[in-house]
């Protein structure tokens, strides 16, 4: 409940007088340049333009958004129609005809060019029915893919790992006759993994050859090429409008073509609309975001940039086009309470700190909700992105996705007390936890978390994935159960796997020494991505003193060995410790690790297990792991 000073000193919005009002609102409380409270009523707000906050704020200002309150970035569509074009018609199955409806719309948001090493752009213009994203009409339907039949490269050249890739401008073959029934249309798009299980991205097909076979995608090319059997669909195909929830848009036209589910007259349906943020929070201090939700917008949710002390509580963001939260820059920026599920790409972006100095930036995302992220972008787009020195994630629900939970670069972050589940579930060689590719990147602690039940499609998943040489990073107190690997060390040095318990991983540990390997692929790694970023003193040295030793064999040319990793006091259950063996003669023994039979006495509902008698083991305290909801208010 409100205090009676609170409403009495309190500025209410109604969504009779909408964003008008808010911003009005705002500019008085700035006016009297002392904090206030803005309290938003229940109802709907619909957002053309970003809602911007910035230092002109007063510090301790509050909005307060009560049960029900709904920032929309988009517009709400009603009057559907019957498709009488003949032309559209005859292009529409028998069934489809009869279901599919029509609705004109100004300046509708195409598809883009977006994945994995492009830049970020704005989802298109989405539908959104009753709360749920609709499908943009593919082939094959579901969650199904089609495969790469071959490339057409005439060349497709070595990829760097002893596998030939056919180059992006050649195009690739399809397989089957299915796009002989489509009529030739500009606006059909393909989404696929192109190259590997970890990479996706969306293009616009620039020529499809149906005598054949043959599909050139539209410049500019992402990275890589085409592999055989990789997998891939075609999207917004209007032929391929075929079964109800699926819509098709026509830009040019101005139109959407759209199946509903039920009758869309008793529906509500979204069409998401903005491309820039719901919220721009620039330069502020001290602001509280309280209870409000965010829906159908076509760019980020929130964004808050180069701001200190700023709460966002109790946030419910949902059908985001981009992000839902994104924190850049600043100090101290909380995010606690929060749900935030179904974002085209992450679900929270956070970087700050300054790792020239190993400053910390102190962010935290505490007692959050986070699933169905990377709806879109289907690959590094996770729950959590950290970059910089210094942040805090803890007492997360994190699940449900197709790639990662939580990407980390930078120092001195603390992943803790997080319950992560079903993610890597389209993709391969991913971990729920990752970071790589930086010796000096070191410092991260990753403890207390119960990681389980992960999915991960040919080379599968890790719970921890210390990839490509990540170093000095302690794993420590953390329950993995059911997946493939537990903790993968990738040939990095000074990491410390300690006191966890592995149930059901194959192995438990794994270490590899890949920064010896002389193959290109890795000796560049070492050698020309890695070896630039150490520093020859200061304050890395100090931190960290162990990063002395590298220097040494960056003065020869056979690489770095994966030395001064720590494996002990873990209890495994099942397959245990596989250390590769040309990472043998570096690895200290590991020592105080208990193996045991079987998994008897371990709850899966919460990561609870028993520890054997005598086993030099510190109890985890499981029954901390995930959301408190100790910050509410009451």
């Amino acid at each position: 409940m409100l205090s009676t000073l609170l409403l009495t000193a309190a500025i209410f919005i109604t969504p009779e007088a909408g964003i008008p009002a808010l911003e009005k609102a705002r500019d008085q409380v700035r006016a009297s340049a002392k904090p206030g409270t803005i309290i938003i009523r229940r109802g709907d707000y619909f957002v053309d333009h970003p809602i911007e906050l910035n230092g002109r704020d007063p510090a301790g200002t509050l909005y307060l958004a009560e049960p029900g309150v709904r920032f929309i970035g988009g517009v709400r569509l009603r009057d559907w129609k019957p498709v009488e074009d003949a032309a559209i018609l005859a292009r529409l199955g028998p069934e489809a005809r009869k279901n599919v409806r029509v609705h004109t719309v100004a300046n509708l948001g195409g598809l883009q060019a977006r994945g994995f090493s492009r830049d970020r752009k704005p989802a298109h213009s989405e539908l959104f029915f009753a709360g749920d994203r609709m499908t943009v009409a593919r082939w094959p339907n579901g969650d199904e893919f089609t495969r790469i039949a071959s490339w057409a490269d005439p060349e497709a050249p070595d990829d760097g790992h002893g596998q030939n890739l056919g180059r992006l401008p050649y195009g690739f073959r399809y397989a089957g006759d299915r796009p002989s029934l489509w009529k030739p249309d500009q606006n059909i798009w393909v989404h696929g993994y192109w190259a590997w299980d970890w990479a996706d991205s969306y293009d616009r097909i620039a020529s499809l050859d149906t005598k054949t076979r043959t599909i050139v995608t539209a410049p500019p090319h992402g990275l890589y090429g085409f592999r055989k059997n990789q997998r891939y669909y075609f999207l917004n195909v209007l032929e391929e409008l075929d079964a109800p929830g699926e819509y098709y848009l026509d830009v040019a036209a101005g139109r959407v073509y759209f199946w509903p589910p039920s009758d869309v007259a008793k529906a509500e349906v979204f069409l998401s609309k903005l491309d820039a943020p719901v919220f721009r929070v620039r330069g502020a201090k001290e602001l509280t975001l309280d209870g409000f939700a965010v829906e159908a917008a076509r760019g980020n949710g929130l964004e808050i940039a180069d701001s200190t002390g700023i709460r966002v509580r109790n946030a419910r963001l949902r059908n985001i086009g981009n992000v839902g939260i994104v924190v850049e820059g600043g100090k101290r920026n909380i995010v606690q309470g929060c749900s935030i599920a179904f974002t085209g790409d992450s679900a929270i972006e956070v970087s700050g700190g300054d790792r020239a100095t190993l400053t910390p930036g102190e962010h935290q995302v505490t007692d959050c909700d986070i699933h169905h992220m990377g709806q879109w972008v289907r690959t590094y787009n996770p729950a959590v992105k950290l970059s910089g020195v210094g942040h805090r994630v803890a007492h997360n629900h994190i699940h449900d996705a197709p790639h990662a939970g939580i990407l980390m670069t930078g120092n001195d972050h603390i992943v803790e007390f997080n319950n992560m589940h079903h993610l890597a579930m389209e993709t391969g060689d991913v971990g729920a936890v990752y970071i790589g590719r930086d010796y000096t990147e070191r410092g991260t602690q990753i403890r207390y978390n119960y990681i389980h039940e992960l999915g991960g499609i040919g080379l599968g998943s890790m719970a921890v994935y210390l990839d490509d040489c990540a170093s000095g990073i302690t794993v420590y107190g953390n329950v993995f159960h059911k997946l493939k690997y537990g903790a993968f060390i990738g040939g990095g040095r000074d990491n410390r796997v300690e006191n966890n318990v592995f149930i059901s991983a194959n192995p438990a540990v794994h270490v590899d020494a890949r920064g010896i390997d002389p193959k290109p692929v890795w000796h560049n790694m070492v050698y020309k991505l890695m070896r630039p970023k150490v520093p020859d003193g200061g304050i890395y040295f100090e931190r960290y003193p162990e990063l002395r030793a590298v220097l040494p064999y960056f003065q020869v040319d056979t690489g770095v060995p994966p030395e001064g990793n720590l494996i002990r006091r873990n209890l495994i259950y099942g397959p245990g410790i596989a250390i590769r063996k040309p990472a043998l003669p570096y690895v200290p023994t590991p020592v105080d690790n208990t193996t045991l039979p079987d998994d008897s006495g371990f709850d899966p509902a919460t990561g609870a297990y028993r520890t054997p008698p005598g086993a030099p083991h510190t109890p985890i305290p499981v029954e901390r792991i995930g959301p408190t909801g100790a910050w509410r208010s009451k």
